[in-house]
């Protein structure tokens, strides 16, 4: 297995580009993901194949720490897309085999549960470069 390439704030604002170009039909689009949502058990995750990551180290604790200056919440579509800061710091990033649209995942996993949740990467506007505090 080889290790996902380290992806940087450009690479995503592109990505996000190119997967708003896209208007096909897909059955990646059925479920809204605009917003971080917990993956829909119809969602075609079998489409999906990782091609990077926002994960700097693996073996370093990510921070916690969100990004939310205009006081939004990871469940809006217009939370900004901050690679440094949680969730996207322990975030991959996956592509449609299909239709060649671009999606943010990483697992939620705490006591007694574990939650993919993923996020449509389609708006290069919301992708910005703040650095995390802690």
């Amino acid at each position: 297995m080889t290790a996902l390439p380290l992806l940087d704030s450009s690479t995503l604002r592109t990505l996000a580009q190119d997967s708003a170009a896209i208007t096909s039909a897909c059955p990646c689009t059925q479920a809204d993901t605009a917003a971080w949502v917990s993956t829909p058990l119809s969602f075609p995750e079998q489409l999906l194949h990782d091609i990077g990551t926002l994960v700097a180290d693996p073996f370093v604790e990510a921070s916690f720490s969100e990004y939310h200056p205009g006081g939004t919440r990871n469940d809006v579509p217009e939370a900004p897309i901050a690679p440094q800061h949680f969730p996207y710091n322990r975030s991959n990033v996956a592509r449609c085999s299909q239709c060649g649209r671009h999606y943010l995942r990483y697992t939620e996993a705490g006591g007694y549960f574990v939650d993919r949740r993923i996020r449509a990467l389609q708006r290069a506007d919301l992708v910005v470069d703040a650095i995390a505090d802690d």
